[in-house]
């Protein structure tokens, strides 16, 4: 009786998994095939990735201006100190288990233009809250391009949109 019931049970898992979003689910989430050496260490790029869609989540309603906004605030503001925690461990997982090597010469340059690209949007992100700090930090990091020889200057005044940070460079920094 029992072998029958379970030929039963095991026909009705086989049949549910001949439908397609089924199938796909199964091929995809269950019976995935995973190194024997996978660890903790492999998760954090998926977890970067969580955090990436938290970020633009809480910064869409932020941009709203919802009514009740402190949590979405307080997630947007330590979701990006998560975000470079999470992608810094990721680093230090590539460093370590030597991912750069070939043939993966190519993901490292687009991991470090991406990288490039985060720290640039974590500065705009900081100068729009547009408080002291924010001023302060405008000013330091747009006067790093004054170091470059000849058009460092004029670089400086573009990016500012004047001589001085004022409300027109904020529009310029964005």
């Amino acid at each position: 009786m029992s072998q029958e019931r379970e030929m039963t049970v095991r026909n009705q898992r086989f049949s549910i998994l001949k439908q397609p979003i089924a199938s796909v689910l199964n091929q995809h989430l269950i019976d995935y095939p995973t190194p024997s050496n996978l660890r903790y260490w492999w998760g954090f790029g998926s977890l970067a990735g969580i955090c990436l869609v938290i970020q633009i989540v809480t910064g869409i309603f932020l941009a709203m201006h919802v009514v009740g906004g402190w949590l979405l605030r307080y997630m947007h503001a330590n979701g990006a100190s998560m975000f470079f925690i999470v992608v810094y461990l990721h680093m230090f997982r590539g460093l370590y288990y030597a991912s750069y090597s070939s043939p993966r010469e190519f993901v490292r340059c687009i991991g470090i233009v991406i990288f490039l690209h985060m720290i640039l949007t974590a500065f705009i992100g900081y100068v729009l809250r547009w408080g002291q700090m924010s001023f302060w930090g405008a000013i330091v990091i747009t006067s790093l391009a004054s170091a470059i020889p000849v058009v460092g200057d004029t670089i400086v005044t573009w990016i500012w949109g004047g001589f001085y940070v004022d409300n027109a460079s904020l529009k310029s920094i964005l």
